[in-house]
């Protein structure tokens, strides 16, 4: 049986220095989104807005999907529709090798990633070029994205500057990030001018215009496709929206819930194919109609992949992208993951505090921590969680459900810490305790302190 979230946690927390680095840099993040939002009087009412359009398009997103593809079609694109990853990677393959396409510039995509494109191409001789500069270093790496909207943010400079010597050929030890980004732009550069094809995920389809929206900071999308002749865009169907006036609402939104910036730098319109070329667009289903059909988890098809959740959550900023072991992580991956595979992801939606933070952040309003308790229920009810989960779990709603009962535990458990020899207490079982091993209480209480330098009023 493969590791769950808990162990590879743990293996991720036994680097102390890295774990802390690694929340600090989410939790920058996080504070600049909030920074964001609160410039934004109608922030709120922009959020309710967001929220009842995903809820209105959710209820005829079949009416939506079909009207986009008349729309973009009527512009010179050209639809697809795949079931599942299988026939999405089968699709962009067909489209690629009949035009003789060697090598593709591809921007970020986390449904190419869902779907294992790049391995699949590249096992049938065509090269991926990721050009997003995060999706590039985790690619030379040979790494999955670990976040999604920062795929690197878990390695540090002097990291990647030891990557970059090895893989780009870039002088040993250099580790100052604008040399880096240089000596990446010059290494990219060469690539789109040699590129046979564009491929780019999708942020937005408006159903209204049959164009499909794409949103990066580094350019790299339009550089992608404006070169080559042919341009293959490759859209979940839960990307569609109704209006132009709707996609507004979304673009105040994402940004600022991603990185705390008011706009991304590029926000590109495609409303078919450059002049003499071919646009493609893949609609892919891949387990999203079955999420649609649930009405207790269908709400988590609102996400727009800000990545908000996981600058905020407790447990991914300590725990890292890839103990979640799906290739979206976090909150909102733990309720994706365990959806399309209850079995494999089962501890998934055990990996958080139920704290709520999640919730206040998301910017289409998804309830993910009521989402990731009712999973939970889920899962113990068709047997999937282990017997020991369920038992323990249990005792502790019934511990919680009496007063005595809890006030008792309470004091068994001070009593126990005071009392308890530290190798008895932890076990050997529990490695991650004993890791922490608690300082000395200080002499004299930080309130007594922070009164005594400050000059405050004692008593």
């Amino acid at each position: 049986m493969s590791a769950g979230h808990p162990e590879r946690a743990a293996a991720f927390a036994a680097d102390e220095a890295r774990a802390h680095w690694h929340d600090q840099a989410l939790w920058f993040v996080r504070e600049k989104r909030d920074r964001a939002a609160a410039l934004v009087p109608d922030w709120e009412a922009l959020r309710d807005a967001a929220a009842a359009i995903r809820a209105h398009t959710r209820g005829r997103l079949a009416d939506y999907l079909e009207q986009f593809e008349r729309n973009a079609v009527a512009r010179g694109a050209q639809v697809h529709w795949a079931r599942d990853a299988a026939e999405h990677n089968a699709i962009v393959h067909r489209i690629l090798s009949e035009r003789g396409v060697r090598r593709v510039a591809k921007s970020k995509s986390m449904l190419t990633e869902e779907c294992g494109l790049n391995p699949y191409l590249e096992a049938r001789g065509i090269e991926v070029v990721d050009t997003d500069l995060g999706e590039r270093i985790v690619q030379l790496a040979g790494e999955p994205p670990s976040h999604i909207v920062f795929p690197a943010i878990h390695r540090k400079r002097e990291e990647i500057g030891d990557l970059f010597h090895a893989k780009l050929g870039t002088p040993a030890g250099l580790a100052d990030p604008k040399a880096l980004t240089e000596a990446a732009r010059g290494h990219l550069r060469e690539k789109f001018m040699t590129a046979d094809a564009g491929m780019t995920g999708v942020n937005f389809a408006v159903a209204e215009t049959g164009g499909v929206v794409v949103c990066t900071n580094e350019g790299n999308a339009d550089m992608g496709t404006h070169l080559p002749r042919l341009h293959v865009a490759c859209m979940g169907v839960e990307k569609v929206v109704p209006r132009l006036a709707d996609l507004a609402v979304f673009l105040r939104l994402l940004a600022r819930s991603a990185t705390g910036q008011p706009v991304t730098t590029y926000t590109s319109h495609f409303h078919g194919p450059v002049e003499g070329g071919e646009l493609h667009v893949v609609v892919v289903d891949a387990g999203r109609s079955a999420i649609l059909a649930d009405a207790a988890f269908r709400r988590s098809l609102a996400c727009i992949r800000c990545g908000a959740c996981m600058n905020t959550c407790p447990v991914y900023r300590r725990s890292g992208g890839y103990s979640y072991d799906y290739v979206v992580p976090g909150p909102i991956g733990s309720l994706l993951g365990s959806a399309r595979d209850g079995r494999a992801h089962a501890s998934l939606p055990f990996a958080s505090t139920l704290c709520g933070s999640c919730d206040d952040v998301c910017p289409v309003k998804i309830d993910i921590h009521d989402q990731l308790l009712a999973r939970r229920r889920d899962l113990a009810r068709r047997g999937i969680v282990p017997l020991r989960k369920r038992l323990a779990l249990r005792a502790l709603g019934w511990i919680l459900g009496r007063r005595w009962a809890y006030e008792l535990a309470g004091r068994l458990a001070r009593w126990s810490l005071r009392t308890l020899p530290r190798p008895l207490l932890y076990g050997p079982w529990n490695a991650w305790g004993r890791r922490r091993e608690l300082p000395e209480a200080p002499p004299e209480s930080f309130r007594d302190a922070w009164r005594r330098t400050r000059g405050g009023p004692r008593g």
